[in-house]
């Protein structure tokens, strides 16, 4: 005779496994420090590039208006504001991907600590 409690939570523990299961477990596999600065690496590096990027747009757009001023152009003092908002830019972005992402590593493990509950919960109604 088929429990329907027992299907139900079985079903419902598959569509876990193959929905937001996968990522909640490659992030619960983690320990906190070492996800939220494996993070924090990989956004102080996007920020990099994003600099970079944005940097390298508004030289080329700016190109000739540079070359024009060049001799008058103090470049240390240039140097020195660009690495200030750079800086900023990077000190902005990791605040708030420390954020995000301890949401996130708190959600995945609460997810998994109620998803093993529901397996204990399978693993009685088996027994029983």
């Amino acid at each position: 005779m088929i429990n329907e409690e027992r299907v139900i939570l079985m079903t419902k523990l598959a569509s876990y496994e193959r929905g937001p299961g996968k990522k909640n477990v490659t992030i619960s596999n983690f320990f906190r420090s070492d996800y939220i600065g494996l993070q924090l690496l990989k956004s102080v590096i996007y920020a990099t590039m994003a600099t970079a990027i944005v940097l390298g747009v508004y030289l080329f757009y700016h190109f000739e208006d540079l070359m024009q001023d060049i001799y008058e152009l103090d470049l240390i003092e240039t140097g020195k504001e660009i690495l200030k908002y750079y800086l900023i830019l990077v000190v902005v972005y990791c605040g708030i991907s420390y954020a995000v992402y301890s949401y996130r590593y708190h959600k995945a493990r609460k997810n998994i600590r109620n998803y093993n509950q529901n397996l204990r919960k399978l693993t009685q109604m088996y027994e029983n």
